[in-house]
C-alpha cells in the first residue's frame, strides 16, 4: 500500500458558525466552557475526517485556552486546520473567535490542539493518514511545533519516558 498523496491545509480547513442561546449559558450569561469544547470537537472532528478521508476519533485535546469569555447572543466562528500528520493520527489546532450580531466587536476567544486518529471503515484500526503539506509561513510553523507537542503528549500520557523526547530536549538546549 502506497503513502497517501499530501494534502494541503486549505484542502480540510472546517469553518462552523453558532449562535449563543440561553441553553448554552451559564447563570451570568456566559457560555458554558463545556459546550465549547464539544462545538470544537465538532469543528476538529469534521476537518480530520476530511483531511484523513475517514471516520476518526478523538485521542486527545491539549492546551486548551480560555481567554475571554462569550457572551449569551453573540456569534462563535470555530475554524479548524490540520497542522500536522503522525502515520495513523492527525493534529488539528481550532482557533474560536466571537462577534457580536451585526460582526461588530470581532475577537479571538480561545483556540486549543485536538489530535484524531483515523480509522479503516471495516476493522476499525486506525490506519494511516496523509501528510499535511504547509505553505503559508503560518501553516510551517505550526507544522515544525507539532513534533514538540506531539511529545509533550506523549510524555504527560506515559506513553514516551522524558528522555525520548528529543524535541522537547532540543527546545531547551537552544535556551540555554
Amino acid at each position: 500500500m502506497s503513502e497517501p498523496r499530501a494534502k494541503r491545509v486549505s484542502e480540510s480547513e472546517t469553518i462552523m458558525t453558532e449562535m449563543v442561546m440561553p441553553n448554552d449559558t451559564n447563570p451570568m450569561g456566559n457560555l458554558m466552557g463545556g459546550n465549547l469544547m464539544r462545538w470544537m470537537d465538532i469543528v476538529a472532528s469534521i476537518c480530520a475526517g476530511k483531511h484523513a478521508e475517514s471516520h476518526v476519533v478523538t485521542a486527545s485535546v491539549d492546551h486548551v485556552s480560555f481567554r475571554r469569555p462569550i457572551r449569551l447572543g453573540e456569534v462563535v466562528t470555530l475554524r479548524a486546520r490540520a497542522t500536522r500528520a503522525f502515520n495513523t493520527s492527525v493534529e488539528i489546532y481550532v482557533e474560536v473567535y466571537t462577534a457580536d450580531i451585526k460582526g461588530h466587536n470581532h475577537r479571538q476567544c480561545n483556540h486549543a490542539y485536538f489530535t484524531f486518529v483515523a480509522l479503516d471503515e471495516k476493522t476499525l484500526k486506525p490506519r494511516p493518514v496523509p501528510p499535511v503539506l504547509p505553505l503559508t509561513k503560518e501553516e510551517h510553523e505550526l507544522y515544525e511545533s507539532a513534533v514538540r507537542r506531539r511529545e509533550l503528549r506523549l510524555v504527560l500520557s506515559g506513553r514516551m519516558k522524558p528522555e525520548q523526547a528529543t524535541e522537547i530536549r532540543n527546545l531547551f538546549a537552544e535556551m540555554d
